[in-house]
């Protein structure tokens, strides 16, 4: 899911222009629009579509193809009535996490990496990401096909782009339809995908099946509906393609000495080795620049985070999600579970008072990120960095229950 700008990046991969998972943008860019009278609002919608004509033909779009697509598309009521929270960010991350890395799913990822075991070593071998990530990206997207939606995607693009809002991404993503149909790459029947206008297997929005949906054997239209080797290898060149780095595993989870002094969330390997931090799995750690993620606080799993874990977070612009996946991963490539526990009595913030959060921090001058409610890394270094002026410790990083009573006094 590529998603867009956000808090949540880290600043490192914003918005690919590829897959776009509209979880992460609806429920902030879907306004309640005024009802309209039936026939009246048909009118508009129609109006609409044609006056996106230029911008089709642009994109090499025939006036046939066009006008034979939008003759008959309605309206669906039931596009904006699925706009809803986002399960990445309104739970807790261990909530998430559970539910995603689960055992039932973990024992499916691992039955078909005996079931597509060449096709597999076909795949990491072309694009050098592990077999463990695509498969998780394939169970994390879709569940592993059995929750692909059944939605007209043409229909619900058409929908998403007529309601107002800030940015044109549905229009493009409406467009890049057409020129899917344009192209003869896809009848118009095998558009199916969720409300949002993701497709197949691997989620893909349209202009992400264009850019980044490959077939596994190099010939034909990629079918990421039926045939998991195209699923597979469509997954591996997105992510090849968004920056993974085949040298660099996502990240590990570590163990911090005692006494840790969180100095710093960002430094090299080798530097947080020096400061006493080890592998939990025993290994040596590897090189590179790393940021240390502690989800849950200084009592809960610990982990260094290579410049591979920002690549997943262009699927998906959520920790919760990136975090899931990388761990999915690791489980059904065999991996143990977290060397340490998630912690009870964890505290969870509103949307509103993550705002809040964020606001008073950029008040101090700590926070320069998006004022998104969502709390991803340039939270955390903001959290970090109040931390340290304060005195706290731990300096983790993590938003405690007190944090919003503190930060208010200090604005003050």
């Amino acid at each position: 899911m590529i998603s867009a700008t956000s808090d949540c990046s880290a600043g490192r991969f914003r918005g690919r222009g590829g897959i776009l998972m509209a979880l992460v943008v609806l429920a902030a860019l879907m306004p309640a629009a005024a009802p309209m009278p039936a026939g009246a609002a048909e009118s508009a919608f129609h109006a609409f579509l044609e006056s996106l004509w230029p911008r089709a033909a642009a994109r090499g779009v025939s006036r046939a193809t066009f006008t034979q697509t939008i003759a008959d598309i309605t309206e669906d009521p039931s596009v904006p009535v699925a706009v809803g929270k986002q399960p990445e960010f309104e739970r807790l991350l261990s909530a998430y996490f559970k539910e995603a890395v689960s055992p039932t799913r973990i024992a499916r990822g691992r039955a078909l990496a005996g079931t597509y075991r060449s096709e597999l070593e076909t795949v990491v071998r072309r694009y050098g990401v592990p077999s463990g990530i695509l498969l998780a990206a394939w169970g994390m997207e879709s569940d592993f096909g059995r929750d692909r939606g059944n939605k007209d995607v043409v229909r619900s693009l058409a929908t998403l782009a007529f309601h107002p809002r800030d940015t044109d991404i549905f229009v493009n993503e409406f467009v890049s339809a057409l020129v899917i149909l344009e192209q003869g790459r896809l009848p118009r029947g095998r558009l199916i995908g969720s409300w949002a206008g993701a497709m197949g297997d691997p989620q893909f929005m349209p202009s992400a099946y264009l850019k980044y949906a490959v077939s596994y054997r190099e010939t034909g239209a990629p079918d990421i509906w039926n045939n998991p080797a195209d699923t597979l290898a469509s997954i591996g060149h997105f992510l090849r393609a968004s920056g993974w780095n085949p040298a660099l595993p996502w990240g590990v989870e570590v163990v911090l000495p005692e006494n840790f002094a969180f100095k710093t969330l960002h430094a090299d390997f080798r530097d947080f080795a020096a400061a006493g931090v080890k592998a939990a799995n025993g290994r040596a750690l590897p090189q590179g620049r790393a940021t240390l993620f502690l989800p849950a606080g200084a009592s809960g799993p610990a982990f260094l985070l290579s410049d591979n874990y920002w690549v997943l977070k262009a699927y998906n612009n959520s920790d919760s999600y990136a975090l899931s996946l990388a761990c999915l991963g690791d489980r059904i490539e065999g991996r143990s579970g977290l060397h340490r526990a998630w912690p009870k009595n964890q505290t969870l913030f509103s949307r509103s008072e993550k705002l809040e959060i964020q606001k008073l921090l950029a008040k101090l001058n700590l926070y320069r990120g998006t004022f998104d409610g969502k709390f991803g890394q340039a939270s955390r270094d903001a959290i970090h960095a109040f931390q340290i002026e304060a005195g706290d410790a731990p300096a983790d990083g993590a938003a405690r229950a007190d944090l919003l009573t503190r930060l208010h006094a200090a604005a003050r």
